[in-house]
């Protein structure tokens, strides 16, 4: 396939909006960056998602949009559609140099042992209304073969390694909703799945308790003491222990072993999980000298602290590199959309656990 640019768009386990960025790639190799933006959800509509996330608990049909899920489905869409015009308008970028939309939509659940997941976004609405091919609906081909429909991004980790010429084995963490681990290893070989909690669990604590939507900054999570009993009480759980490859719903653990806690050292002690897991995870994928952090996470200083202790890497975020740490998984969708127009797969038995190569999505046409 030659060259396009690419639009990618995110919106992930934290529902705090949508990523949109541009790359020129040709579905293999990444040729360029391009601008990004974000469109952040509103109050009103972040509480139809959360309504939708507590009904697609009960969801049997992964096309049922009764109840909120009709109402979230349409909030996706539209929320998407303005973050690429945003985009295109603000960069004065035309629609027609833009080959194809990569729309990852925002999952309301997800349970690949039921071979069940769900993600909402029209795609056919979405291309209708810019005019542009888009690919969406990445995992269910993964999840119907059999295999985790997660993490997506680890052949876009693998192509920015080879890329930046990185030496020996290195880990890219992603510290969304959830966190997951690619290992690309020296010689190009990828394993990959999720960790553990990523930002989450944090996120829902502050909220609930404070009314803000996210520890800005890791401000609580550094100020507070990690209680090495909770900690130990999270870590034990027994989904650690399951051989890769494995995924997570974002509402996999429960934090309610830090309820008695003050709202400070709850924080610490639910960051110190999220880093414990994460170093848990690297050195089940075989460990790595250095750990690249992109995701929400890596602005959450006591993450990053506890990384570098529980894994004895080398931490470096993202955007030391020439990568972004925002706007990774927005880039991979794009590079993911450019892979499944060139049949090429997205997912394979070492990063999902499909019982072979997998090309994601399903094409729309405007």
């Amino acid at each position: 396939m030659t060259r396009m640019v690419v639009a990618g768009l995110m919106s992930g386990t934290s529902m705090d909006g949508v990523d949109a960025a541009l790359i020129a790639t040709d579905g293999e190799d990444v040729e360029a960056f391009g601008p990004t933006c974000f469109r952040p959800y509103s109050e009103a509509e972040r509480a139809v998602l959360r309504a939708a996330l507590a009904a697609a608990t009960h969801i049997q049909d992964r096309n049922d949009r009764s109840g909120p899920l009709g109402e979230a489905e349409r909030i996706v869409t539209e929320a998407h559609a303005e973050a690429v015009e945003t985009l295109l308008a603000r960069e004065d970028v035309d629609a027609p140099r833009v080959g194809l939309v990569g729309f990852h939509g925002q999952t309301v659940f997800h349970a690949p042992a039921r071979r069940l997941t769900v993600q909402i976004g029209d795609g056919a609405a979405l291309a209708a209304r810019l005019g542009i091919p888009v690919v969406y609906d990445f995992r269910a081909a993964d999840v119907a073969a059999g295999g985790q429909g997660a993490p997506l991004v680890p052949i876009y980790h693998g192509a920015l390694v080879r890329a930046a010429g990185l030496d020996g084995d290195v880990a890219v963490v992603n510290i969304g909703g959830v966190a997951n681990v690619t290992r690309v290893a020296a010689d190009g070989g990828l394993i990959a799945f999720d960790t553990g909690p990523g930002n989450a669990l944090i996120d829902d604590l502050v909220r609930e308790r404070t009314g803000a939507p996210m520890d800005r900054d890791g401000v609580l999570s550094s100020a507070g003491t990690v209680e090495r009993q909770v900690l130990a009480e999270l870590i034990t759980d027994p989904w650690f222990e399951l051989p890769p490859p494995k995924s997570l719903d974002r509402d996999a653990f429960s934090r309610a072993p830090v309820a008695r806690l003050s709202t400070a050292d709850a924080a610490a002690t639910l960051a110190a999980f999220t880093a414990e897991a994460i170093a848990r995870g690297v050195a089940l994928a075989g460990g790595a000298e250095r750990i690249v952090v992109c995701g929400g996470g890596a602005h959450n200083p006591a993450i990053l602290a506890r990384l570098a202790e529980a894994s004895g890497a080398e931490i470096i975020t993202a955007d030391r590199l020439g990568w972004s740490v925002d706007f990774m998984e927005a880039q991979a969708f794009a590079y993911l959309a450019a892979r499944h127009v060139a049949g090429l797969p997205s997912s394979f038995p070492e990063t999902t656990g499909a019982p072979g190569p997998i090309v994601g999505g399903v094409l729309c046409t405007p």
